[in-house]
């Protein structure tokens, strides 16, 4: 069987980091918002030891920011998620699941704080930026709503602390998890965040200017040669060993967030205007979630890609479909993540994982 070709064309945007991605040798990419994103460097299990052991340095420019500022800007965010958004404060980044008004998901971001009448929503891969624009125009709030040039670059592992230390300063180890600070390199602000897409610690870097972008990305390699620092990107293995579900494979528009395991984001007594409110509080009066995202093990030495979704079967019966899968070095067996009916979701059920020859 032939391996298929990933073709980059203009619609696959490329990011300023992009030529250093390749010269690191990157050996696969994906499609994520419209964009470019590294897949693996070594082999995925290399960069899974070398990310649970030292630091990597991440391209995630296709982490696109929709910022939302003006007037109505705070109003604006509150209506696209079932989380009371008036708890956050400057500074803050808030997981924020979006609905829509079926109270479907239509993403998972992560919103910053900038200021009262400004904000970043930090998105998973599906386009946000044409649903609040859609939203604001038919309410007529007063906001602007687009997509900076802004390129996270995500530095990440055990010792992430050390290295941003070393071209941001030591106040880099005061930020609180899921806090920003603007600290300065080359004499240039970014926005720094205790955050990532992984469960090894570290942050991301708010880039908004390509080219000091490129120094700053330099710097991190140039200083952290002892560290070992390489380049790297999310890893499939650690994602799973870690719980960190992706929307567009583990859950979808075809998902609430009941379904997703989001339940303590949806601040449905709260007295707060959002869009799906009505829906999520008639399928919380209906008994909420029929199913759920559940952490699945299955016997094998290895695991095929997880292309298509997979049957799981409890007792004979279809209890669900597998989402994503791989094998884990450190756990011994296979792991992944499916979407469960009721009866088959208590901890230690048996499962069957029907996976492909």
């Amino acid at each position: 069987m032939t391996t298929p070709i990933l073709a980059a064309s203009r619609r696959t945007r490329r990011t300023p980091f992009s030529p250093r991605v390749e010269a690191h040798g990157v050996k696969g990419y994906t499609v994520y918002n419209h964009m470019l994103l590294a897949t693996v460097f070594n082999t995925v299990e290399e960069d899974y030891r070398h990310l649970k052991s030292r630091v990597q340095v991440w391209d995630v420019g296709c982490e696109r920011q929709v910022e939302v500022s003006g007037p109505d800007a705070a109003r604006l965010i509150q209506l696209m998620t079932p989380r009371n958004m008036d708890r956050v404060v400057i500074g803050q980044c808030a997981y924020a699941p979006l609905v829509d008004e079926t109270g479907a998901m239509i993403n998972d971001p992560v919103v910053l704080k900038l200021a009262e009448d400004r904000f970043w929503i930090s998105i998973a891969d599906s386009d946000v930026v044409l649903w609040a624009k859609g939203l604001a125009y038919g309410m007529g709030l007063s906001v602007e709503i687009f997509e900076p040039a802004v390129w996270p670059l995500a530095i990440q592992g055990p010792l992430a602390d050390d290295l941003t230390a070393r071209v941001f300063g030591e106040e880099v180890r005061a930020i609180r998890f899921f806090r920003f600070a603007e600290l300065e390199f080359h004499g240039h602000s970014f926005v720094v965040a205790r955050s990532g897409w992984s469960k090894q610690g570290g942050f991301e870097v708010y880039v908004d200017d390509a080219e000091i972008g490129l120094a700053l990305y330099d710097a991190l390699f140039a200083g952290g040669e002892d560290l070992d620092v390489r380049p790297g990107c999310p890893n499939l293995i650690e994602r799973i060993e870690g719980g960190l579900f992706s929307y567009g494979n583990d859950m979808t528009i075809e998902n609430n967030p009941f379904e997703c395991g989001l339940d303590k984001f949806c601040n449905l007594d709260a007295g707060i205007e959002f869009i799906g409110r009505e829906a999520l509080q008639q399928l919380q009066a209906q008994g909420g979630a029929q199913r759920v995202i559940r952490g699945v093990t299955f016997e094998g030495d290895n695991c095929p890609a997880c292309v298509e979704a997979w049957p799981v079967t409890s007792g004979g019966q279809h209890a669900g479909h597998l989402t994503s899968a791989a094998h884990s070095p450190d756990f011994g067996t296979n792991i992944g993540f499916a979407m469960i009916e009721r009866f088959a979701w208590e901890p230690g059920t048996e499962v069957t994982v029907e996976t492909p020859l």
